[in-house]
């Protein structure tokens, strides 16, 4: 059955964390199907108001009684420059009178309050808390452990597992450059935290004691064998998910999953100001030809978000921020539960054949 340490802390049948895929893609009913499929399904909350952070959670235990994950977005706090503002916002009119909405008279809140979020948390008693983005408070981690539930961040170097496991997390997600979405980046600039999943995996379970959680481009059991072996305790696995029935990604995004390649990825700052790899899209090509400064985030996310909402709207993918990581040849439209029983029996047949008690 593959168990581990991870697997035992969590009380989870696999080794398999479904990606916390803020935006959207990641429902109640795609958290349910995992857990109940025996993984661990994750909640994205990091741009959810209190509020819908405490009826999501509610929807996953009507929908399991299984351990689950909410994970949140530690806070920054970026200079701001009102001239790079006003110079972004005026350029993105361009993409605003295409799509047919109005020009932005001021720039909406860029962030939820995260104290607020993680108040939800532990009203909520979270079986397990992730955080991307940084390291919150020890306060808050304490607070959290004591209350039983199980805190895990994210890493994009050695260095950052080693921050991480100083603050008193219990286990680590390490983001190889293959992952789609949002990096985690936070002790360095992003361009040099593009290590690869199989080489950042083992590095960072030399220099930890804590168990590592693999990410980025892991599609299948040859990807979890593969990061069990480099000393992954787990993986996690988002764009294997993405166009699974219990998604909430758009159907033309869910599309784009299904017919793009692995070399139609690219890490970008455009859409929210914070390097994430997706897929690559018209607005994308433009924006490289920008000749200001992108304003960091969550500023230029916030003023991007009524772009990307009318273009979902319109059915418009390309200006959408498709997020995706490189695996994207190995995803298909199965149902999150058969995702995860492929991924497990495929991982015990290769494990079968190299202990050498199946036939090749």
């Amino acid at each position: 059955m593959l168990k581990t340490t991870l697997t035992r802390m969590l009380k989870i049948d696999y080794p398999i964390l479904q990606a916390p895929m803020a935006g959207g893609p990641a429902t109640p009913a795609l958290a349910a199907a995992v857990s109940n499929a025996g993984g661990l399904g994750s909640l994205g909350a990091g741009y959810l108001t209190p509020e819908q952070i405490r009826s999501a959670i509610r929807e996953v235990r009507e929908r399991t009684d299984r351990p689950f994950g909410v994970n949140l977005f530690v806070p920054e706090q970026p200079q701001e420059d009102a001239e790079a503002i006003a110079r972004m916002n005026a350029y993105l009119d361009r993409f605003r009178e295409e799509l047919g909405i109005a020009q932005l008279s001021e720039i909406p809140q860029a962030a939820e309050n995260f104290e607020e979020q993680v108040k939800v948390l532990l009203e909520q008693s979270v079986p397990v808390v992730s955080f991307t983005f940084g390291i919150p408070s020890q306060a808050i981690i304490h607070v959290l452990r004591q209350r039983g539930t199980t805190v895990i961040g994210t890493a994009t170097t050695v260095q950052e597992a080693e921050l991480l496991e100083a603050a008193g997390v219990d286990a680590i997600v390490a983001q190889g450059s293959e992952a789609g979405g949002h990096r985690g980046t936070f002790a360095s600039g992003a361009s040099d935290a593009l290590i690869g999943t199989m080489a950042l995996v083992p590095q960072a379970a030399d220099h930890v004691r804590l168990p590592v959680i693999a990410s980025g481009g892991i599609m299948d059991g040859r990807g979890l064998v593969a990061a069990l072996a480099l000393g992954a305790s787990a993986v996690q696995m988002g764009t294997a998910f993405l166009a699974s029935p219990e998604s909430g990604a758009h159907a033309a995004y869910k599309h784009k999953i299904l017919v793009s390649r692995e070399d139609t990825t690219q890490v970008t700052t455009a859409y929210s100001g914070k390097a994430a790899r997706g897929i690559r899209t018209e607005f994308m090509r433009d924006m490289q030809g920008y000749p200001g400064t992108i304003p960091a985030y969550p500023l230029q996310n916030a003023m991007t978000r009524d772009i990307r909402q009318a273009a979902a709207k319109a059915n418009k993918p390309e200006y959408m921020s498709l997020w995706a990581g490189q695996g994207l040849r190995l995803a298909g439209e199965a149902a999150a539960a058969d995702v995860v029983r492929r991924t497990m029996e495929q991982a015990e047949r290769l494990l079968g054949r190299m202990a050498g008690t199946l036939p090749d």
